[in-house]
């Protein structure tokens, strides 16, 4: 199955995230199909990019975004 899920980047205490598309067995942090759009928790505004093209396109060919991303997504207007 595959999943639209948040990677975690950056340094200790400074997390930065990508939103990946992955094989649901892969990895938190490993192997990826193709990442989509990024999100910086830290900045002020939070930052959020999504290409809400491939975001849809994954979607409707079954990949399951986690509840984190779906929320991201809808924030974003992918969704």
């Amino acid at each position: 199955m595959v999943k639209i899920r948040l990677r975690r980047m950056g340094a200790k205490k400074n997390p930065y995230y990508r939103i990946v598309v992955a094989d649901s067995l892969a990895p938190r942090d490993g192997r990826c199909i193709e990442e989509i759009g990024s999100y910086d928790p830290m900045t002020e505004p939070k930052t959020l990019k999504v290409d809400s093209e491939r975001a849809q396109y994954w979607i409707k060919n079954g990949a399951q975004p986690t509840e984190t991303v779906r929320a991201l997504l809808k924030k974003a207007s992918a969704l």
